[in-house]
């Protein structure tokens, strides 16, 4: 578990499927993540349920609100190798409600120190939609930089977008702990 000023971040339970299925049919929660092809609940939950345990190469947390133990999103670093110490990040928050309140950034600082600090990783990596701003915002407050442009490669309402690569290095992380 770890935990951040106003988050908690946990393993995801199984149980806990059917709000990971609501969030991903949720059209302003998915609006700039890739949501492939639909899944049942029972497919969810099966995915959860034959997930493998967390490990170097794959961390999947819950956020968990620390005032209320309202489950509010997930993140994720995966595709870590030890060799190179890289990983990439995944985040959302699926209740809307807690949205422009923090959590956001407070679970991404979380999730990069763990990241930094317990996995020895050298660098954090994402993409993100160039019109995602809100969540460019939070990744820029937490220290991570443009380092690239991958052109025309995400598509919604019949339009073509590009994504950002971005990038933040052990020691670059722009924290708010005292």
């Amino acid at each position: 578990m770890v935990c951040g000023k106003l988050v908690k971040l946990r393993a995801f339970e199984p149980a806990e499927a059917d709000a990971l299925w609501r969030w991903n049919h949720d059209p302003d929660v998915m609006r700039w993540m890739d949501d492939g092809y639909a899944a049942s609940a029972a497919q969810v939950r099966r995915r959860l349920e034959e997930r493998p345990s967390n490990s170097y190469g794959d961390v999947l947390y819950a956020v968990e609100v620390l005032a209320d133990g309202a489950l509010i999103g997930l993140v994720r670093l995966r595709d870590a190798e030890p060799e190179t110490g890289v990983a990439e990040l995944d985040l959302y928050l699926g209740e809307k409600d807690y949205w422009g309140r923090g959590y956001a950034t407070d679970a991404l600082r979380s999730m990069c120190r763990f990241g930094f600090e317990d996995m020895r990783l050298h660098k954090i990596s994402l993409t993100v939609v160039t019109e995602n701003h809100a969540a460019i915002s939070v990744y820029k407050k937490a220290g991570f930089v443009e380092e690239g442009r991958l052109r025309s490669v995400f598509r919604r309402d019949g339009r073509w977008y590009d994504q950002f690569t971005m990038g933040l290095l052990e020691g670059e992380l722009l924290d708010d702990r005292p």
